[in-house]
This record gives structure tokens, sequence and C-alpha cells, in this order.
């Protein structure tokens, strides 16, 4: 006997669906090949990506649990392999061979898996600050890692020739839940585009203005995928569908650290203009929170009716001009300055009308 002939010996035979098969110990030791050979090549893919998870930026995606999830799927799929060499995987499910259903099922779970964790590592790393934009990021990551993981699971299913059929299906699923949900998917892509936009972050003290005109403005506390969320001055939560949001006009009151505010002041036309000018400076040259540069500004702006109206232009941090610390900045800054102005005999006139008449006005005077 030679060794092809003992290479072909039948050491198993059966019957499947398909009809008869056998097992040849050649085929065993190339099952046993292709086991050993998918070990050696998990623990060298998972080796490296351990070792690239210690000098990578990119954590989220390059860690221990990939590496442990690759090494599994590169294990299953030399055993489902083996098993088809062997013959034990001939069987036809719905006209796919068994070995090539559960290689894409395989192939979906490990991808699934890998795009969850990733997911979940990138917003667990994330300060807080932060977790917003990130969010929004590690999702649309997510779903993309799924879509292309189940056209992939299709084609190794060898079921890509129905692939036209799904996608048909597919879209006309999609068009009849665009229209039953139009606002939904108005806010999500709303939601999108804001992230790339970037118009405000958590935090950020924000005006809005509608298309009808109202105006809304407050702290930024949430930011979603459909909505975002806004407290008001007054301590009120106000939820906004981000599609509104992102029509809406956006004034960012503290995108920069510091921000410019007017202020205007009207002294009487009696009153010597150049020295309201020079109390009023030397008030804000004593407020430690008006910045020196850049430097604040000073001048006669027009003649109102009443008064010489002086406008005022001053820089202070972002943070102590909006809400509340109001209170501490603008109106401190305001009382300082009519005191002072009081202090050196400077009027600040309460509005006046001079009547004219046409004809001499004759008054009647009559004796009690």
């Amino acid at each position: 006997m030679t060794v092809s002939d003992v290479l072909n010996t039948t050491v198993f035979s059966g019957t499947l669906e398909t009809g008869p098969f056998s097992i040849t110990l050649l085929s065993l030791i190339k099952a046993g090949l292709i086991i050993v050979a998918g070990f050696v090549i998990a623990k060298l893919i998972k080796r490296e990506i351990i070792k690239a998870s210690r000098s990578t930026t990119y954590v989220w995606i390059i860690n221990e649990e990939t590496a442990g999830a690759i090494y599994n799927l590169t294990v299953f799929i030399a055993i489902i392999y083996a098993l088809e060499e062997i013959g034990l995987l001939a069987y036809k499910l719905w006209g796919v061979p068994l070995s090539n259903l559960l290689t894409a099922i395989l192939v979906f779970y490990f991808t699934y898996l890998l795009a969850k964790k990733s997911k979940d590592y990138m917003i667990s790393r994330t300060p807080q600050s932060r977790l917003p934009e990130v969010q929004v990021k590690a999702k649309l990551f997510y779903y993309t890692i799924i879509t292309i993981a189940f056209f992939l699971a299709l084609s190794i299913a060898g079921i890509s020739g129905e692939l036209g059929t799904l996608l048909a299906a597919a879209g006309i699923t999609g068009i009849v839940l665009g229209f039953s949900a139009q606002t939904v998917i108005a806010n999500f892509v709303s939601g999108v585009f804001m992230y790339f936009d970037k118009p405000l972050q958590i935090g950020d003290a924000v005006r809005l203005r509608d298309t009808s005109g109202n105006i809304l403005e407050g702290i930024v506390e949430d930011i979603r995928i459909l909505s975002t969320r806004i407290r008001q001055w007054d301590g009120t939560l106000v939820r906004i569908p981000n599609e509104k949001l992102f029509n809406s006009e956006i004034i960012n009151l503290q995108r920069y650290p510091a921000r410019r505010t007017t202020l205007r002041i009207g002294i009487a036309y009696s009153a010597d203009a150049e020295k309201a000018l020079e109390v009023i400076k030397g008030v804000l040259d004593e407020e430690p929170y008006v910045l020196a540069k850049p430097e604040p500004r000073v001048f006669v702006e027009d003649m109102g009716d009443s008064a010489v109206n002086i406008t005022i232009w001053a820089w202070a941090p972002s943070s102590l001009w909006v809400g509340e610390n109001i209170l501490r900045s603008k109106y401190r800054l305001l009382q300082k300055i009519k005191e002072a102005l009081d202090k050196e005999g400077i009027e600040i006139p309460f509005p006046q009308r001079v009547n004219w008449f046409a004809n001499e006005l004759r008054v009647k005077l009559e004796d009690s």
C-alpha cells in the first residue's frame, strides 16, 4: 500500500441530505493543519495589536479587548474551514453552504462586538466637557462599521446576488419611514451637521433667535442626536429640536475669553463733557474686571433730545458678562459711574420737552 492509498483511506463515512460523505486521513490532516495555522495566526495578530496599543493614540480601537475579539474570530474561522475540509459542512441551508453561512454570522457578530466595544471605550475615556461631541462621533463610527459588516457578511454567505433585491426593499422601506418620520430624520441630520459645524458646546452661554424673532438665552446643558437642552437664566430648562436650533441664529456669548460691552450714559447739555469723560475713565481704570488691553474707550456719540449721549466700550471676561454675573459687573459698573458723576456735580438729566405755540398763549387769572 502506497502513501497515497494510506492518506485516502476512509476513516469515517455517513450520509447528509446532500448525499453520502466520507472522511479520509488526508482531509483530517488538512483540517488539523488549518486549525493549527489559525491558532498561530490568531496569536500573532493578538500580540501585534497588544504591542501597538501601548504606543498608539487610538486606544479606543486598538486595545486588549479588540485583540481578544480578533483572536477568537480568527480561531473560529479556522475551525469552520477545518470542518468544511473534512466535509461536515457540506449541508446547504436555503441554498447557501453551511460553512459560508457560519462564517458570515461570525464575521458580522465579531465586527458588531468590536464596533460596540470601541464605541463604549471611546465614550468612557472622554472628559465630560467633550462627551456630547464624542458621543456623536462614536455613534457614527458604530453605525458605519455595522453597515459595512452587514454587506460583507452577505458577500461571504454567497447571497450577494440577492443584494439588489434587499437594497430595493430597503429603499422602499426607507422612503416609507422617511415620510412617516420626517421630523426625527430632520433632527438627526441637523444634529450631525451641528457636530461638524460646532456652533456651541456644553457650558457655553448662548443667545438664540429663531425665524419668528423670538429670543432665548441661557447655558447649554446637553447636546444630543435629536435635541439640545438650554438652561435659561431663570433656571428653566428648554428642549430645542436640533432642526429648529440649526435654522436659528446662534450667538455664542462665551466662545472667546473676552468680549466687548457697550454702555450709554446721558449727561446734561450744561455739563462739562470733557470732565465727564475723565470721570468715567477713572471708574473704568479702578474696576479689576475691565481689561486694560484692549483699552476701554469713552466718547461722545451723539446729541440726544434731552442729553449729550456718551458711549463706553469696555472689554471684560466673557464669563462676567452673562446671566447672573451681570449683577456684579454691568449693573455694578453703571452704579459706580452714576455715583462718580453725582460726586463731580455732573447731571444725568431726565427727558425734557419744550412746547411751542404758533400764537401767543394768554392765561387768564381769576381772583379767588
